[in-house]
C-alpha cells in the first residue's frame, strides 16, 4: 500500500515528500489502524413508527357496509400498526469518559441508541446535544471508571489537498471497515447538506453505515466526522464530505446544559462577488463578500462594518462566499476577536470583530393562539436572532414567526405552516406577539393577511 505523506500530528512540523525507495513504498498503514480504530464505534437506533394499512378491503363499499366507517386508515377501531425500524451509522470516541461525537441524521428521532465497541461491548446511550444546522450530535456512555480509547482533534485548517487521510466506520452494516484516500478538495460550500456548508471532500471510499465515522489524519488525529457521499446509486463513487473537526469543536465547546448549542453570529449578511460586480466595483478580481445587509447594533455593526463593504479575510482567511464567511465566524471561540479584512470603495481596511452569541432579543414570549381568527391553533413567538439561529431562520430576520401548528385547529385548515413569518394584518405591519394578538383581538368583516415564506410573500383575504 503506498504511503505518500510520511506525517507527524503537527503539520507545522512536517515536511512532505514522495517515497524515498522501495522500502517507504511498501509500508503498511496497519500500526496507524490499530491505534485509531477502537475509538470509531459502530451506533445502532430503534424507532417505533405508526403506519397506515394499505389494504384496498378498507375502501370497499362492500366490506364497509358490515364494519362501517369507524374502521380503517386513521379511523377508531383499526387502520394502524406499530412498526420498529432499525437503522446503523458510525461514531467517533473523542473524550476517554464515553463522549462521542456523531451526525445528527444518524440518531433522529431514535427512541433507543446502543452504542457497540469493537471489542463487542454494548452500551445504551444518552443524548447529551443535538445539532440539526451543522448535522452533528453529542452521545454519551457510561464506561464507569474505565478510561476509553479515543482520538484527539486536529486543527482542520491544517489540512492540504493531496493528505492521505483514512475512513473508519461501518458501511452496509459489514462491520468496521478502513478507506484511504486524499483530501481532494477543502471548503466545499455547495454541497447543500446543512445550512453551514463547509465540508472536506475526499476520496475515501465511503457508503451507507460510514456516517458519523471518522476520517483520520496519517498522525492518528480526528480531521473530519464523514458526513455524506455524491453517489447516483447508493453506492461511492469516490466524492465523499466530512464536515471539519474544527466544526465540530465549536459545536462541543457551545454545547449548553439544555442540550442546544451558543454559536457565534457575524450580524451581517451579504452575497458572492461575482465578476459582473467586481467590474461594477472596479476590483481587479472577484473576490470577498459584497455586505448588503447589516442588523442593528450587531457584532459586525460594532466592528464598523457597513452596507457596501467587500469583507475579504476572516483570521487570515480568504472567504468568497456566505457559507465561507459563516464558517470562519462559526468556528471562533465565544469571548474572543477575530481579524477581518476588507475593501471600502476599493481601499483596503482592517478590523477586530468581537465573538458573540446572537442575542435573545426581543424575548420570543412563545404563545398559541386562539379565538374566532385565521391564527387560532398556531404557536407563534418573537423572532430573535438567538431564535433564528436555533431554528435555521435567516438569522438577520425580524418579526413573529409561526412555531408550530396544532392539527385540525384554523390555522392548519388555512394551510399555514412552521417557519411562516407574519407580515401584516389589514395591512398594519406586526412587529411583536404582543401586538399581533391586540390585531387579532378585534373582530372584523375580512382578513387581510401578508405572510412570509421562503423569501416570498403570501397575501391571503380571509371572511
Amino acid at each position: 500500500m503506498a504511503l505518500l505523506v510520511l506525517a507527524q500530528p503537527s503539520a507545522a512540523q512536517t515536511t512532505k515528500r514522495v517515497p524515498q525507495g522501495r522500502a517507504e513504498i511498501q509500508m503498511s498503514f496497519a500500526p496507524l489502524v490499530k491505534k485509531s480504530a477502537p475509538a470509531v464505534v459502530n451506533i445502532f437506533t430503534r424507532k417505533i413508527v405508526s403506519e397506515r394499512q394499505s389494504s384496498p378491503l378498507f375502501n370497499d363499499p362492500f366490506f364497509r357496509r358490515f364494519f362501517g366507517d369507524n374502521f380503517g386508515p386513521g379511523r377508531r377501531g383499526g387502520g394502524r400498526r406499530r412498526k420498529v425500524q432499525n437503522s446503523l451509522g458510525s461514531g467517533v470516541i473523542i473524550r476517554p469518559n464515553g463522549t462521542i461525537i456523531t451526525n445528527h441524521h444518524v440518531i433522529e428521532g431514535a427512541d433507543e441508541i446502543r452504542v457497540v465497541l469493537t471489542d463487542r461491548r454494548e452500551f445504551d446511550a444518552k443524548v447529551l446535544g443535538r445539532d440539526p444546522r451543522t448535522d452533528l450530535a453529542v452521545l454519551k456512555i457510561d464506561p464507569g471508571s474505565e478510561r476509553l480509547p479515543s482520538l484527539r482533534l486536529r486543527d482542520s485548517d491544517d489540512l492540504e489537498v493531496g493528505d492521505l487521510v483514512l475512513a473508519i466506520g461501518n458501511p452496509f452494516g459489514v462491520g468496521q471497515t478502513v478507506t484511504s484516500g486524499i483530501i481532494s478538495a477543502l471548503a466545499r460550500t455547495q454541497v447543500g447538506i446543512n445550512d453551514l456548508n463547509f465540508f472536506i471532500q475526499t476520496d475515501a471510499a465511503i457508503n451507507p453505515g460510514n456516517s458519523g465515522g471518522a476520517l483520520i489524519s496519517m498522525g492518528g488525529a480526528l480531521v473530519g466526522i464523514n458526513s455524506a457521499i455524491y453517489s447516483k446509486n447508493g453506492g461511492s463513487v469516490g466524492i465523499g464530505f466530512a464536515i471539519p473537526s474544527n466544526m465540530v469543536r465549536s459545536v462541543l465547546a457551545g454545547l449548553t446544559t439544555a442540550g442546544r448549542v451558543r454559536r457565534p453570529w457575524f450580524g451581517a449578511a451579504g452575497q458572492t462577488v461575482t465578476p459582473d460586480i467586481a467590474a461594477t466595483m472596479k476590483l481587479k478580481r472577484p473576490v470577498g463578500i459584497l455586505i448588503n445587509n447589516v442588523y442593528p447594533k450587531g457584532p459586525a455593526e460594532r466592528a464598523g462594518i457597513r452596507v457596501g463593504d467587500v469583507v475579504t479575510h476572516v483570521g487570515g482567511h480568504e472567504v468568497n462566499d456566505p457559507d465561507a464567511l459563516r464558517f470562519r465566524i462559526t468556528t471562533r471561540a465565544l469571548g474572543n476577536t477575530v481579524r477581518l479584512k476588507y475593501l471600502r470603495k476599493g481601499r483596503p481596511g482592517k478590523v477586530r470583530l468581537d465573538i458573540a452569541a446572537p442575542p435573545e432579543q426581543p424575548p420570543a414570549r412563545t404563545t398559541e393562539l386562539s379565538g374566532a381568527n385565521p391564527f387560532s391553533g398556531a404557536t407563534i413567538a418573537n423572532l430573535s436572532p438567538a431564535l433564528a439561529d436555533e431554528i435555521g431562520a435567516d438569522i438577520m430576520a425580524r418579526g413573529v414567526i409561526i412555531r408550530e401548528i396544532r392539527r385540525g385547529s384554523t390555522a392548519a385548515r388555512f394551510r399555514f405552516e412552521p417557519g411562516d413569518i407574519v407580515r401584516q394584518v389589514n395591512g398594519a405591519e406586526v412587529k411583536s406577539v404582543g401586538k399581533l394578538q391586540r390585531m387579532l383581538s378585534r373582530p372584523v368583516k375580512r382578513w387581510r393577511l401578508a405572510v412570509e415564506r421562503g423569501g416570498r410573500t403570501l397575501r391571503l383575504s380571509i371572511n
